[in-house]
């Protein structure tokens, strides 16, 4: 094949956590979800989800487990409530795995 320019230095790194990381967020509900518990002073309950989101509460659940899952959200059952917090230290896993992506170039 002819080359319109010198090839181009591909990234050598594998990304797989962070991709991982990147589909649990990658949904707009989801990030309403991580956005208010990143605000929040107080644990949400899952029926603040459920109230707030134009969900049905078994989707509200699917996201919030797709969360748990990728590490970023934890909870924990209270009676037949299910409470939720962000993660101790998904702020910093985000922002890591973007720098792992965006790294800046470094000039020779």
């Amino acid at each position: 094949m002819q080359r319109c320019c010198p090839p181009a230095e591909v990234a050598s790194d594998r990304f797989h956590e962070e991709a991982s990381l990147f589909k649990a967020i990658a949904d707009e509900n989801r990030m309403r979800i991580l956005a208010t518990l990143a605000s929040a002073i107080e644990d949400v309950c899952v029926c603040d989800f459920t109230g707030a989101l134009p969900l049905n509460q078994p989707t509200v659940s699917h996201h919030l487990r797709i969360l748990r899952e990728a590490g970023l959200v934890t909870c924990e059952r209270r009676g037949t409530w299910v409470y939720y917090r962000l993660a101790p230290g998904a702020h910093e896993r985000v922002e890591s795995a973007t720098r792992a992506v965006f790294a800046q170039k470094v000039l020779a």
